[in-house]
C-alpha cells in the first residue's frame, strides 16, 4: 500500500480508511497545536494530503466521505425528530 505524509512528517497509509486520515489530521494539526489551530491550518494540511493523492485515490476517499457524511446527516435528522417527539409527549 502507498503512503503519503503530513507536513509534519507523519505517514498515512492509503488503504481506504478515511477515519485513519481524520485521526492523523487531528493529531498532527489540532492536538499538536494544543487546540490552537485555525480553519486555514486544517485546510492547508488537507490540501497538502490531497496534492499527494492520485485521481483514483481521491475518488475513493470522496465516496467514503460522502457516505459517512450522509449517515451522520441522517442520524442528526433522526435525533432532531425524536427530540421533537419527546417534547410533544
Amino acid at each position: 500500500m502507498r503512503t503519503i505524509r503530513t507536513s509534519t512528517g507523519a505517514d498515512i497509509t492509503l488503504d481506504g480508511d478515511l477515519l485513519a486520515i481524520m485521526e492523523t489530521l487531528y493529531k498532527e494539526v489540532t492536538a499538536r497545536k494544543a487546540l490552537e489551530r485555525s480553519f486555514e491550518d486544517m485546510v492547508r494540511e488537507i490540501q497538502h494530503l490531497i496534492d499527494q493523492m492520485t485521481d483514483e485515490e481521491l475518488r475513493s476517499y470522496l465516496a467514503e466521505s460522502l457516505f459517512l457524511n450522509t449517515v451522520k446527516y441522517e442520524n442528526d435528522r433522526l435525533e432532531a425528530y425524536f427530540r421533537k417527539l419527546e417534547k410533544a409527549e
